[in-house]
């Protein structure tokens, strides 16, 4: 049996890592195996995904405390559940998920819920959430839109010297001949 005092620190906890998260995931690890489960924990550590478990009416008081109301069905949160937050990428912690379930021939963890920069899923659209963009795909997206009109501008220019150049060329072996 929990206290309430230890329940108030776990909220208290919760509420603080939930504070800094740009995308969550709520997934139900039952019938993982011990094995899977090491696996699991050290994939996400390698990439700065955070994962936490926790009695579901505490995850709930400290997503509330956070002020994250995304109008989550209650049955999210029927079972055992683990939440798994993505600090520097809000896609991360899909694509790591997907990977391992693909990888791994199991059906454990079971996505129940995500929410990516404010937008709830439910949990049989792993895979649509796993296609979004990373943060650094969007960065090299926008950079390669930039650097696009640079590079254009070169070519324009390269492609003006290059017919001087030729022009230049065929005065010259006209004033030769």
């Amino acid at each position: 049996m929990i206290t309430k005092q230890k329940k108030t620190e776990v909220v208290a906890d919760l509420t603080e890592k939930f504070q800094n998260v740009k995308g969550f995931y709520v997934i139900d690890f039952t019938g993982m195996t011990v094995k899977n489960s090491i696996d699991l924990r050290r994939a996400l550590k390698a990439k700065n995904i955070g994962f936490w478990v926790a009695k579901n009416t505490l995850i709930q008081r400290a997503m509330k405390d956070a002020g994250l109301d995304f109008n989550i069905p209650e049955d999210v949160f029927a079972g055992q559940s683990a939440v798994v937050v993505g600090y520097d990428d809000p896609v991360a912690p899909a694509k790591l998920l997907k990977e391992f379930i693909d990888a791994g021939k199991v059906d454990r963890p079971k996505l129940k819920a995500a929410v990516v920069e404010g937008q709830y899923f439910a949990g049989s659209q792993l895979k649509q959430v796993s296609e979004l963009p990373t943060r650094e795909d969007m960065i090299a997206a926008i950079l390669g839109s930039l650097q696009a009109p640079a590079s254009g501008i070169v070519g324009a220019i390269n492609a003006v010297m290059r017919d001087v150049a030729s022009l230049v060329e065929e005065v010259a072996k006209n004033k030769a001949a």
